[in-house]
Formats: C-alpha cells, sequence, structure tokens
C-alpha cells in the first residue's frame, strides 16, 4: 500500500472504533474483539486504577501505560500523539494538574468529536484537542515538556518523520515516553501486507532494533526500555495469515511480536 492509502484505510477503522463504546469494541463481531476483525485486546492494558481515568474515553486500544514512566510533573506542557477519545490526556491531566496543559493531537474526526465532547463533560479548560497528521504537526517548535503515545506511531508510514516531528516540538530539555508494538525477526509476508492486521498494530510493527535507531539518529539521548511484554496471538488469528510451518516459528520464539514503553530524552 502507498503511505496515504495506509493512512485513510487507519482513520476508516478508527472511526468506526470511535462510534462503538469500550464494551461494544470488546464483544460485538466488528468490534476490536469481535470475530471478523484482529482481537486489540491482546496489546491492552487496564487503566481502571490510574488517576484521571475516565471510562468514557477508554476504547481498549492500547499497548501500556506510557504515562506510569514518563515522569509528568505539575505544570507541565504535554503532547499526547494519536490521542482518540482522550484516555492518556485525561491521566496526563490528573498529574500537571490546574497549572499545566495537556494537549491531544488527532487525524481521525469521529475520535476528536468523541474526545472534545469528553473533555465538555469534565469541564476541563487546559486539555485541547488538535486535529493533525503526526508526519507533520501543526504545532510550534519546542512547545512541550513531554510527549506521550499509546499504540499509535507504530501505525504512521514514516516513523523517521514522526520521530523528527516529535525532536521538533518538545522542549530543549523535554523527553517522551511512548508505548509501541515492535517485533523481533522478520515477520511472514501474508501479515506484513494484510492492511486489517496493519490497524491492529500487528503488520506496521518494525524491528526494535530498526526502532531504537530511529530514535538515536533523531538526536535523542538517554534511550531507555522501561517495560517489554510478548504480545501473545491467538493461534486460530494466525491461521488466518501463516503456514503451519511459521506459525511454530512463533511459538518457538524465532519471530515476536511485542509491546515495548519506551523514554528518550531531546
Amino acid at each position: 500500500m502507498k503511505p496515504e492509502d495506509l493512512k485513510y484505510m487507519v482513520k476508516d477503522r478508527y472511526s468506526q472504533i470511535a462510534n462503538q463504546s469500550k464494551l461494544q469494541n470488546e464483544t460485538s463481531c466488528c468490534g476490536v474483539g469481535g470475530c471478523c476483525t484482529i482481537d486489540y485486546a491482546v496489546f491492552a492494558e487496564s487503566y481502571e486504577k490510574e488517576k484521571g481515568y475516565n471510562a468514557d474515553a477508554d476504547l481498549g486500544l492500547g499497548c501500556g501505560i506510557p504515562t506510569q514512566f514518563a515522569s509528568i510533573n505539575e505544570g507541565d506542557s504535554v503532547l499526547d500523539l494519536g490521542s482518540g477519545a482522550g484516555n492518556d490526556c485525561f491521566v496526563a491531566r490528573a498529574i500537571v494538574g490546574e497549572t499545566g496543559k495537556v494537549t491531544g493531537i488527532e487525524f481521525t474526526d469521529a475520535m476528536l468529536e468523541k474526545a472534545r465532547k469528553n473533555v465538555t463533560k469534565l469541564g476541563f479548560t487546559n486539555v485541547e484537542f488538535v486535529k493533525g497528521d503526526i508526519e507533520e504537526m501543526p504545532l510550534t517548535d519546542n512547545q512541550f515538556d513531554v510527549i506521550v503515545s499509546n499504540c499509535v506511531l507504530n501505525l504512521v508510514p514514516d516513523k523517521t518523520k514522526a520521530f523528527a516531528e516529535i525532536y521538533r516540538v518538545l522542549k530543549p530539555t523535554g523527553h517522551f515516553c511512548v508505548s509501541d508494538v515492535v517485533i523481533k525477526g522478520e515477520l511472514p509476508e501474508k501479515l506484513q501486507q494484510d492492511a486489517e492486521m496493519y490497524a491492529g498494530c500487528v503488520s506496521g510493527a518494525i524491528d526494535i532494533n530498526e526502532y531504537l535507531g530511529i530514535i538515536e539518529k533523531q538526536g535523542f539521548k538517554s534511550i531507555e526500555i522501561h517495560k517489554q511484554k510478548e504480545i501473545e496471538i491467538p493461534v486460530e488469528i494466525l491461521k488466518e495469515y501463516l503456514t503451519e510451518e511459521e506459525i511454530q516459528q512463533f511459538k518457538n520464539k524465532e519471530i515476536g511480536i511485542y509491546s515495548i514503553t519506551v523514554s528518550a530524552g531531546k
């Protein structure tokens, strides 16, 4: 697929998800955990104990909890990339307090609408959601103390551009912390090419060493992996894409899909 086609596909899929509740997404046939799509729930971690958690903003689409390791302080200016319905923004807002500011950037109109409704209900005046592409953000240089993202950068076709933009909009003393999906080894071709798996955060993944290399090449320092977890994709899903031999490679750990939470400073 061309990059613009991938973006259109991701936008279309997440627009569908935005119009369902978390429960619907987990249980309906065509929700994130349904019978006709990749099960996003294999990646998600529970936010329910996080301060600032808002159930209306949680669509179960993450692969970690980046705010746990982001070293956000009261009064910070925080940016959330691919903010969806606002889940990580509201958790970050609970940390920055009244004196900080949280901005979410999202390119799916349905998600933006949902997030803005949520912030209106909560009455926050220091949380905003803007429309934009992570590869070319409509934001000024040196603006944010902390940038977070949850299972989103994986979906960006040009990750070099994305991390270059992160570097640009961070303050000189700023840092980022993102949760994302990476792979070890080489994914079979069918997985790499399937659009639905791309939207499900699998076949858009790149090798972990390449991922970390992109971060380093943008000039980031003190790169640290805080958490790494192997993603167990059910065999019934793998059978749709892989031969028996390729499935065995997964079982033997020759090929692996992992969620990581990584941070680095400017």
